[in-house]
């Protein structure tokens, strides 16, 4: 399959259908709102080194996590039950996602640089990217951040400030999205992690009509 070339003047993607076998849909265009928001309503998200051209991503099959299936393990819960959590969504979007970027930098180095922070910070300015933090004792924990649109949650990164932080942030969002009626946590790509707590894939034709099933009516 071809790798498409975006214009930075026209806000279009390719079919998703058309990705190369890993995943790789197009190459280019920009990060503005409109185009982010093009992009995760058809399943495709951006994903590059910072530097580089803008790469685009709709991999065939899809990583999901549903909310009333995640897992929480014997280990998981005990912890659980001997610390006291409290939830926060959109303390300081631009910080959680900083704290992302530096974590993942001082482990195997990050995807997250200042044009994808610049992004999606006007992205959740907008209304649809957000951030979920987790307190212990007043003190920050760890988090998330991600886009929501409609009935659909995408996850982008995850940090620990202590330990299970991260795990403990996605469970609680998992309980929260099924309070709400959220379908499904786009994990995007497999991770052990991830298949530890509930993750699953599904076929393109399954997330296809699971998004058109979430998205707002139009």
């Amino acid at each position: 399959m071809p790798v498409f070339r975006l214009d930075k003047n026209e806000i279009s993607f390719p079919d998703p259908r058309l990705a190369r076998e890993d995943g790789l849909l197009a190459v280019g265009g920009d990060l503005s709102v409109e185009r982010l928001l093009l992009a995760y309503t058809h399943g495709i998200f951006p994903w590059f080194n910072p530097g580089e051209e803008i790469l685009w991503w709709s991999p065939h099959r899809r990583y999901l996590i549903f909310p009333q299936n995640i897992h929480i393990s014997k280990s998981m819960k005990k912890y659980m039950k001997r610390h006291s959590f409290k939830l926060a969504i959109n303390r300081d979007f631009r910080d959680t996602m900083h704290r992302c970027r530096i974590k993942r930098e001082q482990q195997e180095g990050s995807w997250i640089g200042d044009e994808m922070e610049e992004a999606y910070l006007a992205f959740h300015k907008s209304g649809f990217a957000v951030s979920v933090e987790v307190y212990e004792k007043e003190e920050l924990a760890g988090g998330l951040y991600g886009v929501f649109i409609g009935r659909c949650f995408f996850g982008e990164s995850m940090f620990s400030e202590k330990e299970n932080g991260s795990k403990v942030a996605l469970i609680a969002l998992a309980k929260l999205f099924r309070e709400r009626g959220v379908v499904f946590i786009d994990c995007q790509f497999y991770t052990e992690h991830l298949e530890s707590m509930g993750g699953q894939y599904v076929s393109w034709e399954e997330y296809e009509e699971l998004l058109k099933y979430c998205m707002p009516v139009k």
